[in-house]
Formats: structure tokens, sequence, C-alpha cells
């Protein structure tokens, strides 16, 4: 965890802008007063009740278009003072809630000095399924003075060679950090979504033992398969049983909010406000177990606080590469297209005691790598062109020991084009044209890979249409081609397919307001009452209105079809770790196995004859 990174307060919020939880620290509040006390002798207001932070949070997502909002000053919409006012995307994650005496100062979006200090800021926000997380962090005092300066400009963005800037404020300083991750926990935990990142090994028997009741599986298969959690030193081997009721007592349950388990997270993540271990494993494994004094270390060494308890039994070191890739295929001459690689090195260390281990990254000039992070426990001593050396003192089960973003170094795994042309409101034509694994070698080898055509907003009742290769599933409001199905897998070789169509959809009728109250009309129920920008949509060739950037592919402003596949055997970005190369100190006879898998992210093919949203190159 950074140093320096306490937390003032937090609240989560539901999708009807109630706060259903929150939590605020005293102590970290009291030395929030006590700083601006000694700065300016100024006192600081209180931190708002649960209502005014609602109120307040309701207020900028009317304001700001969205709960995250634009990102970017609009004319017609901006208000001086607002986060949209200081034109910085940086403003959808790090927001801030200004909290004004009174309605009509809310109303009136008017910034008075006497005031400056009513701004709750930085706040951090993730959303997470039917919940917003917002975490304050403790900031300095002139930190905040250089925030309320900055939203009092009336300039837009930020001029060339000017040393202050919104991004370069947050990026100096350490508690955005700890706040981001600290979101981004708590965010697993009201989701449920706690599951250790995915560590892929060839076919094995189960570890199984007492970690693995703790953290729980994350899946078997008879193909090759995520690893299981790991077992650990014990001082008693009876405590296995019981221990699998607690932990199942204290998982994370999906949909309700649990709020104490979030009681209970807080306590042991981040008392008094200050972040220290939080790993949600970790957490459950030492309120089941404590802390045991089976086979302690060696007094010379010591032992972190993300690795609670030590390992025991048969040792391995295992390595997967994860990448997703994310595209955007235009198939047009004027706009190039956008392919783009998120990559992660998941790790699990199978070791007993505490040892070190070290290997060379190879690949990186090859990778285009843009930007790379570690975990704590990793050290990067040693810097090179093509080589970068890593060492680490790895925690228990599987963890994420790198993230990188890069190039997609091989290309983009499914080229091609797609075309929709609508002949009429309710009815088109469409064509798909696309290239399967084309450069690729093995031991490159894809498994499946899916185009789908969605149509969120009108009824799909008839399609025709017989593609080259795959197979069709219809539903009502999507068209799905199965160009490569599971269980049969390309590998050494390309494949180019076509799928041409037509596809009617029910009739589309608009009625005005205030014509009727008939809901028995024919067509498609509430979705027959559309706005003159739907029709306009649906028409194609009429000129659209640019969409909202907080979801634009839910607006429909614009056609896509949106390619889903995976690819095992290496990585696209050609980021690779040798084997041979890895050491443990102590030398220990260990195996040490890797793999790599790529999967499809935000992975589109744009409408060749229609509307598609693109960034210009500067």
């Amino acid at each position: 965890m950074p140093s320096g990174c306490s937390i003032r307060a937090l609240w989560i919020i539901n999708n009807q802008d109630a706060v259903v939880f929150s939590r605020k620290f005293p102590v970290v509040e009291k030395r929030w007063r006590s700083a601006f006390n000694t700065s300016d002798g100024s006192d600081p207001p209180r931190l708002p009740t649960d209502q005014q932070l609602a109120t307040a949070f309701t207020q900028r997502k009317r304001r700001e278009g969205s709960a995250r909002g634009y990102g970017l000053r609009v004319v017609t919409q901006s208000t001086k003072g607002s986060d949209s006012w200081l034109d910085d995307p940086i403003t959808r994650h790090i927001i801030s809630l200004p909290l004004s005496s009174s309605e009509e100062d809310d109303d009136n979006n008017e910034s008075n000095e006497n005031d400056e200090m009513n701004i709750l800021w930085p706040i951090v926000i993730q959303s997470k399924g039917l919940y917003c997380i917002l975490v304050l962090p403790l900031v300095e005092p002139k930190e905040m003075r250089d925030f309320v300066s900055l939203c009092d400009r009336s300039d837009c963005g930020s001029a060339v060679g000017e040393d202050l800037s919104l991004s370069s404020l947050l990026l100096n300083m350490s508690s955005i950090t700890g706040a981001l991750m600290v979101a981004h926990s708590f965010g697993d935990v009201t989701s449920g979504e706690t599951v250790e990142p995915e560590v892929v090994v060839a076919a094995s028997p189960s570890v199984g033992g007492l970690f693995d009741s703790l953290t729980g599986s994350i899946g078997i298969s008879s193909r090759p398969r995520p690893v299981a959690a790991a077992p650990v030193a014990s001082s008693s081997s009876s405590s296995g049983s019981s221990l699998t009721g607690a932990a199942a007592l204290d998982a994370p349950k999906a949909g309700l909010l649990d709020k104490d388990l979030l009681r209970n997270f807080i306590a042991s993540a981040m008392p008094f406000g200050t972040p220290l271990d939080l790993s949600l494993s970790n957490i459950f494994a030492m309120k089941a177990n404590g802390f045991s004094s089976a086979e302690p270390p060696h007094q010379d060494l010591k032992q972190p606080a993300w690795k609670p308890y030590l390992y025991k039994g048969k040792q391995r070191l295992l390595f997967t590469i994860h990448e997703t890739i994310n595209a955007a295929l235009y198939d047009r001459d004027e706009i190039p297209d956008s392919v783009s690689v998120a990559g992660q090195i998941n790790c699990r260390a199978e070791l007993e005691g505490l040892p070190d281990v070290s290997f060379p990254l190879a690949g990186l000039s090859k990778a285009h790598i843009e930007s790379i992070s570690f975990h704590p426990c990793a050290q990067v001593p040693a810097h090179g062109i093509d080589k970068q050396n890593i060492v680490f003192q790895p925690p228990l089960g599987n963890f994420v020991l790198m993230r990188y973003q890069a190039g997609c170094g091989l290309g983009p795994p499914v080229k091609g084009f797609y075309q929709l042309s609508m002949v009429s409101e309710d009815e088109g034509a469409f064509l798909f044209k696309v290239g399967l694994m084309e450069g690729y070698k093995s031991p490159l080898s894809m498994e499946f890979c899916t185009i789908t055509m969605p149509f969120p907003r009108r009824r799909i009742v008839g399609f025709d249409g017989t593609p080259s290769a795959g197979t069709v599933v219809t539903t009502e409001h999507s068209v799905e081609w199965r160009v490569l199905g599971s269980g049969r897998s390309l590998s050494g070789k390309s494949l180019e397919a076509t799928f041409p169509g037509t596809i009617k959809f029910s009739p589309l009728k608009s009625r005005r307001r205030g014509d009727g109250d008939d809901d028995d009309s024919d067509g498609e129920g509430t979705e027959n009452v559309v706005n003159v920008e739907e029709v306009l949509v649906q028409k194609m060739n009429k000129d659209l209105p640019a969409v909202e950037m907080e979801e634009p592919f839910c607006w429909q402003a614009y056609d896509y079809a949106k390619v889903s596949f995976k690819i095992v055997g290496a990585s696209v970005s050609r980021m690779s770790i040798d084997t041979k190369s890895v050491n443990i100190y102590p030398t220990t006879k260990s195996p040490v196995e890797y793999s790599a898998q790529v999967t499809s992210g935000d992975y589109i093919l744009w409408n060749t004859l229609g509307k598609a949203p693109s960034a210009a190159v500067v």
C-alpha cells in the first residue's frame, strides 16, 4: 500500500442514488482539521451526512450528465466550478462534490469564495454492479487550495507550458493511488467478485488443503485448468473442517449488500482509516485461523504482510500471461484501426518458507510496452532495452505479479469488415467478410470465435443468410455467428469466411404524447414510444447526433458487431517468460510452468456504411 494514504470517509450508493453504507474515520478527520488549523487557522466544514452526500451526488449527475460525467467541457451544460469545467477526462474517475449551504445555491450552481472549502475532493469513484463506491482520501491543505483555484479558472483545459493542471496535481498525490486501490477492493466485495486471478496449468490432481477451504476453488476441468488455492502450515490438522464453515459464513454474497462483511473488512483491512492489507482471502484466513505458530520463519527473516501464512506441501512455481485485446476496426481509409493489448502476469508460488524469486522478462522491445506496474512484493532492480529483471517474494495463492499495456505485435487476430444497409425502416441487408489468425503460427491456437450483431431496441422477426463457415443462432434482439465453434481449434493456419444475409424487424411505430393511452397497440410494447433521434438512427442515412460519452454502445446511434474469441499457446504482444531463467533462492528443486492465453475485450467491427466514433490522431 502506498505510504501516506489515509481515508477520511467512504460511501456506497445504490442505483436509486441512496447511501446504503457509509463509514467515517474520526482519527483521519482530526488530522484533516488539525492540518487546516495549523496552515491558516481556518476551520474546514465537517463531513456531510449521508442525506447531504446523496443529494450532492444526485445534483452532480444532473449537472454533469451522469454519475461519472462527461469529463470534458460542454458549452451548453458545463458551469464554472464543475468537474467538466476543468476540461480533464480524469474527472470521470476522480470527482468533486460541492456542498452548498442552501438548495437555491445548488440550483444556481454558483461558486462562493467563502465556501471554497465546502467541496469534497478528491473523491475516487468506482462503479461496480448496482453500486457506486465513493472514497475520500486525506490530502494536504495546499493541494485542496490548488484544486479550488483550478475550478475558478476561466480558460478551457491546461495551457501549453503550464505547471499546474489537474492531472499533474493528482499524479503527485500518493493518497490517490491508495484510494483507487480501496475503491477497487470495495467494488469487488460489494459485487462478490473476489475470485483470485486465473493461473492455468496442465491437468493434475487438486492440491486441496487448508488454504483451499479458506479462499475457495476457482474451477476444475479435464482440460488445462485454473489452479485451486494452496495448503498452508497449520498448528492443528483438525482445524480445516471448522474453518470451512467459518469461511463460508464470511463469503461475499452476490445481490444484497452484506454490511457485516463490509464492517469486518474495514476493521481488518484499514483500521482507523489507514489501509494495510486489502486482500480479502488473507483477511478471511487470518480471521478463521489466526496466526499459526507452526514452523515460524527464521528470526532473521521478516514475514511480509501479504503472506500471513507459510506454504507447506509439494513445491512448484506457475506463471500465466493473460492478455485482453481491445480493437476498433473500421475498414476505412480515412479512419485508422485501433488495436491495443492489456496484459497481466498471474503467478502462483507453492514454495515453502520465504524464498526470493527472480527472472528476466524478455520481449519488451517487441511488445512495445506503453505502461507497466508491479505487485507490492516485486522489485525491479535492473532495466534494459529488451530485458527487465524482476525479483519478488511471492504471497500465497494466485496473484497478479505485473500489469501492462502494449501493442499487438502480431496484428489483430480477427480482420475484416461488417456492412449493414437499411433498405427500409424495418428491413436491412448485411455482409461480413473476416479472416481469422492471419500471420499467426503454432503454438498459437484459437479455441473459438463468435461475432454478434446486437439490436437491443429492435425485435427481430425474420432472418435469412448462410455463412461460408460456422453456424448462426438468432434471438429476439441479436444475431450470433459462431465462426469457430468450441471443440474445433484453429492452429498453424488461417481461415477466411463470409456471411451475407437479410434481417427484418418488427414495425417501429411512433406515438405522440397525449394521443391516447392505448397500451394494447401492435408492435414492440414500450419500445414503440420513440423520439425523433431514434427514428433517425434506424433510417441510417440521416445525420446522427453524437452519442453520449458514458455508454456509447448502448445508445445505438452507431451500428457495430462485437467479436469474442480465445487464443492459447502464447501471448500476442510477444511478451514471454523463459522458465529456464527463473531462479529461486534458497535453491529448491521446484518445477516452473508457464502458460499464456488471450481473450477478446471490446473488439468491435464498426459498420462500414454507417456512422462510427473515432479519435483524432495528433
